[in-house]
């Protein structure tokens, strides 16, 4: 019989303080798109499809003109992609993301009934949707309990803490499952996400004074940040 895998001791710590330490602080662009839209599953996954490799601002700026213009799938089906492509610029790889939006907006009516599916398989029918995209759509809009979405600052995070030794984000989604307990799953990415942008940065993390400290290893960190972690700003 295979032994169950040991998990390792600090992830219910980290999580916790985690809680606790990310209020106050910028939130990814992606959970403030989900809030103001109800969860509406349509803009979280337009949204998330604009999100990759291009700056939170960015595409905070870019959705909401968009979605000013063109809310449902119906409306964004009528434009043209050299409409979409001036709404959503200056995103990165405008081009093609305004491709992938006009044929996902299609799929979605004539697959879907102009309904997002809520299903992983069905997710990943769409052009430029990957686990990731699938992963935080169903995490944000169908708040699935099943999934951890996996992006460069839980992949690096996961790393430093000692959770996991994986190369690749989606290597670090399955290791993931197997090294943390199913209640922290849906919490992973905001935790994370917002603490690699405010705090555990790529370069020069902000390790001074970060609340999660005391049980980080900084694993593959050889440099750290003169500047301080934020205050907690949560009581």
């Amino acid at each position: 019989m295979a032994r169950r895998q040991k998990r390792p001791a600090n992830v219910e710590l980290v999580m916790r303080e985690l809680a606790r330490a990310i209020t106050g602080l910028e939130l990814p662009a992606l959970e403030k798109i989900s809030g103001n839209q109800q969860e509406d599953p349509f803009q979280v996954l337009i949204a998330t499809l604009l999100s990759a490799r291009t700056q939170d601002a960015t595409t905070l700026a870019a959705s909401t003109r968009l979605f000013n213009v063109a809310p449902t799938p119906q409306a964004m089906a009528k434009l043209t992609v050299k409409q979409i492509e001036r709404l959503i610029t200056p995103v990165s790889f405008f081009y093609t993301k305004a491709k992938h939006v006009k044929a996902t907006c299609e799929l979605l009516l004539d697959a879907f009934d102009g309904r997002v599916p809520g299903t992983m398989e069905e997710l990943l029918r769409f052009p430029g949707v990957g686990r990731k995209t699938a992963n935080l759509v169903l995490i944000l809009s169908f708040r699935s309990q099943q999934n951890i979405c996996v992006d460069t600052h839980v992949h690096r995070i996961a790393n430093r803490l000692g959770w996991v030794t994986t190369r690749m984000p989606e290597e670090t989604e399955h290791a993931l499952y197997a090294a943390t307990d199913r209640e922290w799953w849906p919490h992973i990415n905001l935790y994370l996400v917002t603490w690699g942008q405010n705090v555990c940065r790529p370069n020069y993390p902000r390790c001074t004074g970060c609340v999660i400290r005391p049980h980080c290893p900084q694993l593959g960190v050889t440099e750290i940040s003169k500047q301080p972690a934020p205050e907690r700003l949560a009581s």
